[in-house]
Order: C-alpha cells, then sequence, then structure tokens
C-alpha cells in the first residue's frame, strides 16, 4: 500500500509521505520516505494503527526518511502505545543520525531499546 498527500505529489516543493507496507515472515514492514511532519502524520497513522491488531510485530523502516518534527515524533509514540496496550512490538530501524537526534533530545531515547547501531524497539 502507499499514501501521498493530497497536495500535488509531482511538485517537489510539497512535502510528502509515501508508505510501502509488505509482509516478511512474522513481521510487517512499513518503509517511510519522505517527510513525517505536520500535516503529513496521518498517512503513518492510517497505514499503521489497523495493523496493530492483527500484528504481533511491526517494523518501522525509516531509512528514507528526510525529516521528523514533534507532530511526527508523537504519532511514532502514540502508534507504540497502541502497539503495547494490544501486545504487538513496534520496532524502529535504519534511523538516520538526524533523525535519532531527534530521539535523543526530546528524551523519547529513553524509553526505546537499542539493537544495535540501527535497530531500535520500543519496550
Amino acid at each position: 500500500m502507499s499514501a501521498v498527500t493530497p497536495a500535488d505529489p509531482a511538485d517537489p516543493a510539497v512535502p510528502t509521505l509515501t508508505l510501502r507496507t509488505h509482509v516478511e515472515g512474522e513481521a510487517t514492514i512499513v518503509h517511510c520516505s519522505g517527510n513525517l511532519t505536520h500535516g503529513l502524520t496521518y498517512i503513518l497513522r492510517d497505514e499503521v494503527k489497523p495493523l496493530i491488531p492483527q500484528c504481533k510485530k511491526i517494523i518501522l523502516d525509516l531509512t528514507e526518511l528526510n525529516k521528523l518534527d514533534s507532530m511526527g515524533l508523537g504519532s511514532i509514540v502514540a502508534l507504540y502505545v497502541s502497539a503495547k496496550t494490544a501486545g504487538t512490538a513496534l520496532i524502529l530501524i535504519n534511523l538516520s543520525p538526524k533523525i535519532r537526534d531527534i530521539f535523543r533530545i526530546t528524551n523519547v531515547w529513553s524509553v526505546l531499546e537499542v539493537y544495535g547501531e540501527n535497530i531500535i524497539r520500543m519496550p
């Protein structure tokens, strides 16, 4: 599945968020590309939240995530709370140094489990 903002995705000045979701083994992997920022967070929420009751493990691959703001961070934390309540593991992988810094600066880092350099699990 893919989703983009309702604005014109052909316009490079318009920020977008694109998601690609697939199942690999017991995990559902969601590849995030673009910006997880104000006005775009609903795209991630609407894609991932319905997966939570069906999946035991959801992996957010942030390899191609260019930008994350406080709204994006809040949407990840909200998904974490929903996942934890449902008994689903939410794992973040491939965070860029810039994205990792946002987690550290906001102290969200303290609730994460780090598995190596590129894999973070929200306990």
